[in-house]
């Protein structure tokens, strides 16, 4: 349409960089805004067609007008203003019967305009005259003697069609009609286009939402049984899917969608049942292997450690024999308490909930923990008042004993290790550091499942153990609803387990004591 331009196919705006208009996220949004802009297209286009169409139709008429007065209105112009206006007969001053108001003429000779004169409504039909400027007369010397319509805007009247002929005295004759009426009706069509195809946008939008959101309320449902479906733990324990989503036509990409969906709940779900009646019964066999192991271990040790007491004369081979058989059956033995434990834990069984003093429970684990690592250097940090936890007190002693017992093997002899506890009004945070060699990284991902060691080998009871401390941590400390941590590189190592602090308990973190063992 006229007066619209633009410019490497991209709207300029004001400012250094183009204007980017925001794109759409939703498979929604993204269908609602490709049927509005195809409509659009398709309005511009009809609408810039029938504009065309419109003003080539309106200037083909009035150039057919400008053919079918010639040139009698600019011959009658040859004679100037020489015969006085008593003499007037028609001719001398322009001949304006059967001319439309607004016809335009003008005479040239060599190029250069001699007389030139409009017909004006409502006034003195003598008064014809007409002020062209410098440059109105160059545009009527540019004009093409060929008969056809050229399209001219001159200063002093508008935008004129006009058209050139070869006069008898070797002149040129131009006459011109006004453009005025139809750029008017152009431009008049351009607004009720632009209003009708606004208003079919904005209504074609609405709709076309409202039909998108409605064709797409399968997939929608689709959508929020997958967002229950994440939110389900499905890494623990029996889980139950939620429904199905409802399938429509399944010749439907939508349809084909949801029917996929379903069909791949149906496998997640066979998988998870499959998974959890395995783990069931796996824990199932570990906890009953562990409590029919315990009876024999503990009779092999007896019998050892009662061989070990006759008086007669044994051999030292027998003997060493047999304090091996001892030692080894306890630690069978430590290794069956600890699978029947996991396996307790794995099945939910509650623990004991009592309110425990967490700052006793850490003196006492560090005075042990020095009794049987003299040659480490043990530091305590605790909190001015005690921390107390609501929880199972043995198993919290379990916790700090396997930490600093798995401080204190895996250090070197000097090695320092601080313990430290704080407490704020809901959480109880007790931490083990050490600046030992450190965890490998990648053994850290999986430091707390069962049978992981650091240093991948077996060896017999030289420090090296079951693999199933750490685990033995996370399991107890998830069960009182806390959570274990483990940061850990050359020179720092750094365990740290969050507990739930006992409702009565004050907050006293950033509050410590610093304690040194001798």
């Amino acid at each position: 349409m006229r007066g619209l331009r633009l410019r490497g196919g991209r709207l300029r705006g004001s400012g250094s960089r183009g204007l980017r208009l925001p794109r759409p996220h939703t498979l929604r949004a993204r269908l609602t805004a490709g049927l509005v802009v195809l409509l659009a297209v398709s309005c511009a286009a009809v609408g810039v067609a029938a504009v065309l169409e419109l003003d080539g139709f309106l200037t083909g008429r009035l150039d057919q007008q400008l053919r079918d007065a010639g040139a009698s209105f600019p011959a009658s112009l040859e004679h100037g203003n020489s015969v006085k206006p008593s003499d007037h007969d028609g001719d001398e001053y322009g001949d304006t019967r059967r001319q439309a108001t607004g016809t335009f003429g003008a005479r040239l000779l060599d190029g250069t305009v001699t007389n030139e004169a409009v017909v004006r409504a409502g006034t003195d039909p003598t008064d014809l005259n007409v002020m062209l400027t410098a440059t109105d007369r160059k545009a009527l010397a540019a004009v093409p003697v060929d008969s056809g319509g050229h399209s001219v805007r001159l200063s002093a009247l508008g935008s004129y069609r006009l058209t050139a002929w070869h006069g008898q005295d070797g002149d040129v004759l131009i006459t011109g009609l006004p453009l005025e009426p139809v750029e008017a009706a152009v431009h008049r069509l351009e607004l009720v286009a632009a209003c009708v195809f606004g208003a079919a946008l904005a209504v074609t939008g609405v709709a076309g939402a409202l039909w998108v959101r409605w064709s797409l309320r399968p997939l929608s449902r689709v959508a929020a049984t997958a967002t229950r479906v994440s939110e389900l733990p499905l890494a623990s324990g029996e889980v139950a899917l939620p429904p199905r989503a409802p399938e429509s036509d399944p010749r439907s990409e939508v349809g084909q969608v949801a029917g996929a969906f379903n069909r791949m709940l149906g496998h997640v779900e066979d998988a998870l049942t499959k998974r959890h009646a395995s783990e069931e019964r796996l824990r199932s066999f570990a906890a009953d292997a562990s409590h029919e192991l315990r009876t024999p271990v503990a009779s092999v040790r007896g019998h050892a450690e009662l061989a070990l007491l006759h008086p007669g004369p044994v051999p030292p081979e027998v003997t060493r024999a047999l304090e091996r058989i001892a030692a080894e059956s306890a630690r069978m033995g430590e290794m069956v308490d600890d699978l029947l434990l996991l396996a307790r834990l794995d099945a939910g069984r509650p623990l004991e909930r009592r309110s425990v003093d967490l700052t006793r429970l850490v003196l006492d684990s560090v005075t042990d923990a020095r009794a049987a690592g003299p040659d480490h250097r043990w530091t305590l940090e605790l909190a001015e008042e005690p921390v107390t936890v609501t929880g199972d007190a043995h198993r919290l002693q379990q916790v700090l004993a396997n930490l600093l017992a798995n401080a204190r093997l895996h250090t070197p002899v000097g090695a320092r290790v601080t313990v430290s506890l704080t407490a704020d009004a809901a959480t109880a945070v007790l931490t083990v550091r050490d600046d030992g060699p450190g965890v490998p990284e990648d053994v850290q991902p999986g430091v707390f499942e069962r049978f992981t060691r650091a240093d991948r080998r077996r060896n017999d009871g030289e420090g090296g153990g079951a693999g199933l401390g750490l685990s033995i941590v996370a399991a107890v400390v998830a069960a009182h609803g806390g959570t274990v941590a483990l940061e850990s590189r050359p020179g720092a190592t750094t365990f740290t387990v969050r507990l739930p602090t006992d409702a009565r308990s004050d907050p006293w973190g950033g509050r410590g004591e610093r304690r040194e063992q001798p």
